[in-house]
């Protein structure tokens, strides 16, 4: 089989009925988990700081434990073994769902973490003064700083997650790499469409990390 650089096979047609559906499922995936992520980030964020043993070490045991698992290994067991234990199937899309908000959880806890930690102890010691609970303390003071400082890390994390969720492709949801194989498989050019969906991965990820990169730089003149 000869190697072609010619993409003109890359019709309005094929993009829209292959690979927009799967970006579409890559751009949900990565929002849902990032959110997901990012909320039950800071709750573990928030368990392994309270000081509390019965907290600390649970939350603990959960993301040093998630974080020291490959993320393929992960979302095979979720997508082989959930189904068993519930006694239905839940599909390879769902399955990456929540595969992704129980793994990506665990790195952002340890991003938001960084960031409350960041934000002066003296302004705790106000709120308190001022007879703010603990959890008014965070919700309040700490994490809007947090969330602020941490920004430029959280929206890289993003990034990375975006590249992760082609890893979906193992257990056969319709992502954008699977996409480009079913287009390129259509039309004879298996090995062509694995080229362009790098170099799609690349334009994309590298035109958000400058995005952020200049963000960053405004966040730090602003400071």
């Amino acid at each position: 089989m000869n190697l072609s650089f010619d993409f003109s096979f890359y019709n309005w047609d094929l993009i829209s009925n292959f690979i927009l559906k799967g970006l579409y499922f890559s751009v949900m995936l990565t929002v849902v988990a990032t959110l997901g992520g990012i909320f039950f980030g800071t709750l573990l964020a928030m368990m392994r700081l309270s000081g509390r043993k019965w907290l600390v070490v649970p939350a603990t045991i959960y993301v040093d434990g998630m974080r020291s698992i490959p993320l393929v290994m992960v979302i095979l067991w979720f997508f082989l073994l959930v189904p068993m234990i519930i006694g239905q199937p839940i599909g390879a899309e769902m399955s990456a769902v929540i595969t992704f908000i129980a793994f990506e959880a665990t790195y952002f806890s340890e991003i938001m973490r960084a960031g409350i930690q960041s934000v002066p102890r003296g302004q705790m010691s106000a709120g308190q003064a001022l007879g703010m609970t603990y959890g008014q303390n965070m919700r309040l003071i700490v994490l809007p700083q947090a969330f602020r400082n941490m920004l430029p890390v959280l929206l890289t994390q993003t990034i990375i997650l975006f590249q992760d969720t082609s890893l979906v492709y193992a257990i056969g949801a319709y992502d954008m790499l699977k996409g480009f194989e079913v287009a390129g498989k259509n039309y004879g050019r298996p090995i062509e469409a694995f080229v362009a969906a790098a170099v799609v991965y690349f334009v994309i990820c590298y035109t958000l990390s400058h995005l952020v990169k200049r963000l960053h730089k405004r966040i730090a003149i602003i400071h």
